[in-house]
């Protein structure tokens, strides 16, 4: 298989169109478009000394008239009365990328917190999710992802619980393989993962007929979700066990960002990363089933169970980049999902998500990704405010559209809708079946950690580990706790916590509905409940 020449652009007219286009909020029913203000006419450079003393004066009072602004604006910023202004998004948000179109519904930045109740009741009234999604065709898929689908085979090697396949090393064998590798690029820390594994590269090739072959890999599973909900310190237990590998590097997000050429959420688009850059990172675990599969004549694996897994938390939820890249003919709903292009990849791929209570998920989220000044009280305005830009949503938008409204989700200073999970839990299961998803408690694996890891392990089909391997996994500190500094900033205050408990609790009953178990309303009475671990697939098959 040759490498196929491509080259991914934003839609030409879309995107100009975006870049004149800022995020347009009304009020007192007048809308107000800041760039309106900095309109001005270009006109050819001129020497300075050959102006004249009128010009001077309009360049001076332009001057004037723009430190004037800067002042006001600065003075909006730092008092809170933000009318008219456009909203900024969090630093951990799309902050430079350009609007994707303007949102023209009122917003009132009111602080009081009987109207953020009020706003509370009305979002309430609008839980409903509507008709299930469009899901598109395979061929829609194919036309819009044309090199994905000709690079990932439709049959993967037999006799291996992990989809693997074998594809033909057209480049020079003594050349580097992962020079243009867009991973390694950007990152210091992934440089040196791939050193070692250029260094290893050739032994690892396959000769048959005068052609070079190298192993290649997909995971056989996913951690989906959700970011602050324990993913980490899953992802650091299973690894434990002998028949599990992952990727280089814990959260890759190939599928949510990587793939748009979204580096760093701050930083707008890059270079979109192919799917050998993605690829590549399985090259590791790959060469130990490769080393399983040669370790005999026959080629027969003395190890076949091992199996790979990847754990980005923004793939149950992350469709952020789609208005960018897609047509926007689905009023307002993402055209194609994550789920949709995974599945048609890998249709018996496994998924397990993490989930907490949405609650305190927002409070660790915004502790965690936040810079500066962060306190109790910012936290409670940044939710005031959050909460009335999603209910100006939902006036003109559906529930689902508002979840996935990109213009929305950048402007929100903390991240409010990565905790309505039934949207996204019942947007998977419209691709994938009940027995491919594992959904776990946060709370439940913090009081009974070997509870959940056998059921993980019963999900994956693996062998249980020795009682040496099980106590490491199961008895070593938890990863990615909250930091000191941040911990000394104390709890959210009650206020919010109740204002929050009423807005997420609507969402989690239908959640627990859907699941058969109560414990994920996360009313203060819940209590553990150990529902019958679902059944799983007896093994891997090919597509």
């Amino acid at each position: 298989m040759t490498q196929m020449d491509y080259k991914y652009s934003l839609l030409g007219s879309m995107a100009d169109d975006y870049r004149k286009r800022p995020l347009l909020l009304q009020v007192d029913d007048t809308p107000m478009n800041l760039f309106a203000v900095l309109e001005v006419k270009r006109e050819p450079p001129q020497r300075w000394g050959a102006l004249s003393g009128f010009r001077r004066i309009r360049i001076y009072s332009f001057l004037f008239g723009l430190a004037v602004m800067f002042f006001i604006t600065a003075s909006y910023i730092l008092t809170g009365d933000k009318k008219g202004l456009l909203l900024t998004p969090s630093p951990y948000h799309f902050s430079v990328l350009v609007s994707p179109g303007p949102l023209t519904f009122n917003l009132s930045v009111v602080k009081d917190d009987a109207h953020i109740r009020e706003v509370v009741r009305s979002i309430a009234s609008k839980v409903e999710l509507g008709s299930s999604r469009h899901l598109p065709d395979l061929k829609a898929l194919v036309n819009s992802e044309p090199h994905l689908f000709s690079v990932i085979p439709r049959k993967f090697l037999t006799g291996i619980k992990n989809p693997c396949w074998y594809e033909e090393y057209s480049g020079n064998v003594s050349s580097d393989p992962y020079r243009t590798n867009l991973y390694a690029h950007y990152s210091k820390r992934f440089r040196t993962v791939f050193q070692h594994l250029r260094s290893t590269f050739r032994e690892h090739l396959i000769h048959r007929d005068g052609k070079a072959y190298r192993m290649r890999c997909l995971p056989y599973f996913y951690i989906i979700g959700q970011p602050k909900c324990g993913t980490t310190d899953l992802y650091d237990r299973l690894r434990l066990h002998p028949d599990v590998k992952f990727t280089t590097f814990k959260e890759p997000h190939w599928w949510t960002r990587k793939r748009f050429g979204i580096i760093r959420l701050s930083e707008g688009f890059h270079d979109r990363y192919p799917v050998e850059d993605y690829l590549d990172l399985f090259d590791q675990a790959a060469y130990q089933i490769q080393g399983n599969l040669s370790a005999n004549v026959s080629a027969s694996p003395s190890q076949p169970n091992v199996i790979i897994g990847e754990a980005s938390a923004s793939t149950m939820w992350d469709n952020n980049a789609w208005v960018y890249f897609y047509d926007n003919t689905t009023e307002g709903e993402p055209p194609f999902l994550i789920q949709d292009f995974v599945h048609a990849l890998q249709p018996h791929a496994r998924f397990i998500v993490m989930l907490r209570d949405p609650v305190e998920r927002l409070y660790s989220d915004y502790l965690y990704f936040g810079i500066s000044n962060k306190s109790a009280e910012d936290f409670h305005e940044k939710v005031s405010e959050s909460l009335q830009l999603f209910e100006g949503c939902l006036t003109e938008y559906t529930m689902r559209s508002c979840v996935y409204n990109t213009t929305v989700n950048n402007a929100m200073p903390v991240r409010l809708q990565v905790g309505l999970y039934i949207v996204y839990l019942m947007d998977w299961l419209s691709v994938v079946s009940r027995e491919q998803l594992l959904v776990l408690r946060l709370e439940d694996h913090a009081t009974n950690r070997k509870y959940t890891m056998h059921r993980v392990f019963d999900f994956l089909d693996l062998e249980p580990p020795t009682k040496e391997i099980e106590a490491e996994i199961t008895e070593s500190p938890a990863s990615n706790t909250r930091r000191p500094a941040d911990k000394n900033l104390g709890p959210m205050l009650p206020i919010t916590k109740e204002i929050l408990g009423d807005f997420y609790r609507p969402f989690n009953i239908k959640l627990a509905k859907v699941l058969r178990n109560d414990s994920f309303i996360w009313d203060n009475n819940s209590k553990l409940q150990k529902p019958p671990p679902p059944p799983f697939l007896s093994s891997t098959e090919n597509h």
